[in-house]
């Protein structure tokens, strides 16, 4: 690392820790004495999540399921405008679909839930347990991914070049029985998106899964404001049975990776596993090329990671479920007159299309103000008596905290309250960004990313040749230091590879 490198990395460290020496933080651990501590406090302060008596599985809450539904309806209407079209497909997939394509079964082979029984029947002891005389024929594979059985239906759809491209997408749930599960990170059961498109050519299918990489990109920049390395895994790093898988690699305030989302150009491979042909327009039959792409609830947790602070998760305004906390201040004597003046600007501000929540509880204005910096809300705004009579609010940013406190006039905060939520999500954005770059460090050897990683101050992307992969002491670096290659980095054109530990 050269002095300059270093010196970038201290002045990280000293911002970093300058922002969480506060006289007293909502969440303990704090980042800095456990963040994946901290990470599941956050969960549960901003009531996202709860996990389920289900095995690795965890309940979403309504504010978290409600943030959900923000990213899903952004990227829903992206999707569309790419002229895909939403379907549905089964939960349970035959066994023999999933072994029809060698390496993908390989790939998902010790993640399968199977379904075995088609009824219950009472046990010599009581209780229930799967009939014998119930046996499926055939056992159920409870859905990891869908390549297969969409195979089935597109060689069914595809008949001819008249009917290319196909282009379809499914909202579900999968899943893949993972041995250590973390809330939104990794559990056994996720929400998600998966599309899966078909072409007569082997560059439209590749084209189409860069472009629905940029999508993702864009929904990460634009509605996140979480920027990221976009790349190609390495072949050891691929989806199993993809010629090519890209990513989308982003960094944790922790400096681990957190992988973003893919999509995989899938060649040939699915489409001869399951006869998807067409008769082209010169009369032959030809297999088409297909590609997949999945976006799933991870992104609430790489969210988290990313943004939150000591205090709890802060949410970018585009996504929250709440952008503005309106919190009356009141005595017995004027409560109803502050009330009434609350619920005016509310509804004010609801007609410029905000998502206010208006919180008339019966708690201490100090407990309505912690509930909404715990669940991340952009914008708090008080309004008590002296504001009454002066005409004016007190709105506090939430991710710079009591020093953006300020007083406005009513009339103009309604008016300059969207261009305060856009400067949110701008700046959540350039700091973001700021930070990936800073801890992104390009390094000319293997002996100098081993020096890196064993320092135990040392956090971030290192970027080095991508020829250096290939190296036995690369393979023990990684080994060491449980480190693996992010991805190649399109910007580079596969000169350099991203490399650094990840979740």
């Amino acid at each position: 690392m050269t002095t300059g490198q270093a010196q970038k990395q201290q002045t990280q460290k000293t911002s970093d820790k300058a922002m969480t020496q506060k006289a007293k933080t909502a969440i303990t651990p704090t980042r800095d004495e456990d963040f994946p501590g901290w990470y599941q406090n956050v969960i549960k302060a901003a009531d996202f999540a709860e996990n389920s008596p289900v095995r690795g599985c965890m309940v979403i809450k309504p504010y978290g399921f409600a943030l959900w539904e923000n990213i899903q309806r952004a990227l829903d209407d992206m999707i569309k405008e790419e002229g895909v079209q939403n379907a549905y497909f089964p939960l349970l997939i035959p066994l023999s679909f999933i072994s029809r394509e060698a390496e993908h079964v390989d790939g998902f082979a010790k993640e399968c839930a199977v379904v075995t029984h088609h009824r219950l029947e009472k046990g010599a002891e009581g209780g229930l347990v799967p009939a014998p005389a119930a046996a499926l024929e055939e056992p159920y594979v409870v859905r990891p991914t869908s390549e297969t059985i969409i195979g089935h239906s597109m060689a069914k759809w595809v008949q001819s070049y008249r009917d290319l491209p196909m282009k379809l997408n499914q909202w579900c749930n999968v899943m893949r029985w993972e041995m250590r599960t973390r809330m939104f990170l990794r559990t056994s059961e996720f929400l998600w998106q998966e599309g899966h498109n078909a072409f007569a050519t082997a560059d439209q299918a590749n084209a189409d899964a860069r472009k629905m990489l940029n999508v993702y990109n864009r929904l990460y920049t634009d509605w996140f404001a979480m920027p990221g390395i976009c790349g190609e895994k390495t072949a050891d790093e691929r989806f199993p049975g993809a010629l090519h898988t890209y990513t989308i690699e982003s960094m944790m305030q922790d400096g681990k990776a957190l992988q973003a989302c893919t999509s995989h150009d899938l060649g040939l491979n699915f489409a001869k596993s399951f006869e998807i042909q067409y008769q082209g327009e010169d009369g032959a039959m030809h297999h088409a090329y297909t590609t997949s792409w999945g976006f799933s609830t991870r992104s609430i947790g790489g969210l988290i990671m990313a943004h939150g602070d000591d205090d709890g998760v802060i949410l970018p305004p585009r996504l929250a479920p709440h952008q503005i906390a309106l919190l009356p201040v009141v005595r017995d004597d004027d409560k109803a007159a502050v009330m009434e003046a609350c619920q005016n600007l509310a509804v004010a501000l609801k007609a410029k299309g905000i998502r206010v929540h208006f919180d008339d509880s019966d708690e201490r204005t100090s407990d309505k103000m912690w509930r909404a910096i715990k669940k991340g809300v952009p914008l708090r705004v008080e309004m008590g008596p002296r504001d009454l009579e002066s005409g004016t609010v007190v709105h506090t940013r939430r991710e710079i905290g009591r020093d953006s406190k300020t007083s406005m006039n009513i009339n103009e905060f309604v008016d300059k309250a969207q261009a305060i939520l856009d400067d949110i999500q701008a700046d959540l954005l350039r700091r973001a960004q700021a930070s990936l770059d800073a801890r992104t460090f390009d390094l000319a050897t293997l002996a100098e990313a081993r020096d890196f990683f064993a320092d135990e101050n040392s956090n971030g992307f290192v970027r080095i040749d991508s020829a250096l992969l290939d190296h036995d002491d690369f393979q023990k670096l990684a080994k060491d230091f449980s480190v693996t290659p992010r991805c190649l980095p399109f910007a580079d054109e596969g000169r350099k590879a991203v490399i650094g530990k990840s979740y």
